[in-house]
């Protein structure tokens, strides 16, 4: 497996460049099954995740053919001739997104069977928001032996009210009302910008979505979408990563791409701890304190502050002058990297759903493993930031959100390359 080697105690400067969001890509990726046609994405990142849901729709009978334009990658999905509505359990358990594939599949088939997804081991994530919503909308769904069973001769409008505005099932209801007859209503749906982002493409499509980046979201069902072509937006998470990385270290960046008006919340954190932000037309510049201040940190929906983020937060205020306290709200089990970090001299104590950090005045570089995705990257941030040398092995769930992270951090003069065991 390879690993990452990391020399701390560089500040980073310069520039580096965030591609497009796994977050969006992903579900616009399980769309394109919507219509019996080709549907484009520009600007598509190189990652794990998005090869997993390409081996997905291939295994549906779908081509996914990847070409250059203007040196961004871009995938081609052809959707005319699906030979299946099975996914296969070994890659339905390779990520959590794979979910997104049964209202598409559902909407364009009428049935679908998968297993119950696989991803990160944050906690749980029951797939109840989701399953309910297919229900008002018609679909007869069986539980068995692990499997999920969909069928619906015909999926109908409805007035659907999530208790979580959960991203992934507001996405998932979302294709399912497409080709739905009649108007469906979801009411506390997500408000991210990866929501409007599919919104937009499924519009491209001949859909008929209003009020995505609302908490109402209204879906006129249409008989038939076709093929339409979208540029996959900037990775927020995987800007705010490479913030928090420039800032953890004292040093001065530009992150190339980086959208100010879909990270309110990171950077009103980054300002509250000490560093300085600027948001221009070419990225958000940082540059970051001697030592952060101490801050509360409380993840929420958006637009609060990303859970996806509050991994890499944590790393960034382990060396900050105070005690700070970091309340996860969205998943039980986030704290699973607080024994790595501990590794690296981190005064961290978990209880729950919240850690009190005490800053320390240094970190000291150690050999650590990353058990998930968000986790890995706050490992590479304390790493950057401590003494010495630190090995990062479980760089496969790194792969998985991060396309080339070592490249893109070596841009900014970080000592970090990628090894190879026995190479």
């Amino acid at each position: 497996m390879d690993h990452l080697l990391v020399q701390g105690g560089r500040s980073l400067e310069g520039e580096t460049a965030v591609g497009g969001a796994k977050n969006a890509v992903l579900p616009a990726l399980a769309a394109a099954v919507l219509a019996a046609d080709t549907t484009t994405l520009v600007n598509v990142p190189r990652l794990r995740d998005v090869d997993a849901m390409t081996a997905i729709l291939r295994g549906l009978g779908a081509t996914v053919e990847e070409s250059l334009e203007a040196g961004e990658r871009a995938l081609t999905v052809d959707a005319r001739r699906l030979a299946a509505v099975s996914v296969p359990d070994a890659l339905m358990r390779q990520m959590r997104s794979s979910i997104f594939i049964m209202g598409a599949l559902l909407a364009r088939c009428g049935e679908v069977t998968v297993t119950q997804p696989g991803g990160c081991a944050i906690g749980p994530r029951p797939i109840d928001l989701h399953l309910s919503g297919l229900r008002r909308m018609g679909a007869e769904i069986e539980e068995a032996g692990g499997y999920l069973r969909a069928r619906a001769r015909k999926l109908y409008g409805a007035d659907i009210t999530l208790a979580f505005p959960s991203v992934g099932a507001t996405e998932n209801l979302m294709m399912a009302a497409t080709l739905a007859e009649g108007v469906t209503v979801l009411h506390n749906a997500a408000r991210e910008p990866e929501i409007v982002s599919l919104a937009e493409l499924l519009n491209a499509m001949g859909a008929d979505v209003r009020g995505a980046g609302g908490d109402t979201i209204v879906i006129r069902g249409v008989r038939r979408v076709h093929g339409a072509r979208q540029r996959v937006i900037p990775d927020r998470i995987e800007a705010g990563t490479y913030l928090l990385a420039v800032a953890a270290t004292g040093g001065r960046a530009l992150v190339r791409g980086a959208r100010a008006d879909h990270l309110d919340a990171v950077l009103a954190f980054l300002r509250d701890t000490g560093a300085e932000v600027e948001a221009s037309a070419d990225g958000i510049r940082v540059r970051g304190p001697r030592r952060p201040l101490a801050a509360d940190l409380r993840t929420l929906p958006y637009p609060g502050f990303p859970t996806d983020l509050q991994n890499p937060a944590l790393a960034y205020l382990l060396r900050a002058e105070g005690t700070s306290v970091v309340t996860e709200t969205v998943f039980e089990s986030r704290f699973r990297v607080a024994d790595e970090l501990r590794r690296m001299g981190a005064s961290l104590h978990v209880d729950g759903r919240t850690a009190i950090v005490r800053g320390a005045q240094r970190l000291t570089g150690a050999w650590v493993e990353a058990h998930e995705l968000r986790g890995g990257a706050a490992l590479v941030i304390a790493a950057l930031s401590a003494e010495g040398e630190s090995r990062i092995d479980g760089l496969q769930h790194i792969d998985r959100g991060y396309e080339r992270i070592e490249e893109k951090l070596r841009a900014l003069g970080a000592e970090i390359e990628r090894r190879t065991e026995g190479a």
